[in-house]
């Protein structure tokens, strides 16, 4: 079980906007394209020891990306978790 949570929740996302959202209580997360919103609740409440009180699911499309010599190519999609915990609950993102 503990393995198939590490399947699900890949890596927590650290840019400029998550950490401001933070504040809020609310962390993201990149997961598995195929998980749903009660696995990747599972998850996090497993790996993380915290109570899950919401979840918004994004699924971010590919993006084209310019290389050298005028080569084309792709930045893979993804899809991002947004967890909203309870009140008085933290997870520990550096």
């Amino acid at each position: 079980m503990a393995g198939e949570q590490f399947k699900i929740v890949k890596f927590p996302i650290v840019t400029e906007k998550s950490n401001a959202a933070i504040e809020g209580n609310k962390y993201t997360f990149c997961v598995d394209k195929k998980a749903g919103k009660a696995s990747i609740k599972k998850a996090i409440e497993g790996i993380y020891n915290v109570r899950v009180d919401k979840i918004n699911v994004l699924n971010m499309p590919r993006k084209e990306k310019n290389y050298k010599f005028r080569i084309k190519g792709y930045r893979p999609g993804y899809k991002k978790a947004v967890v909203t915990l309870k009140e008085g609950e933290k997870i520990a993102i550096t």
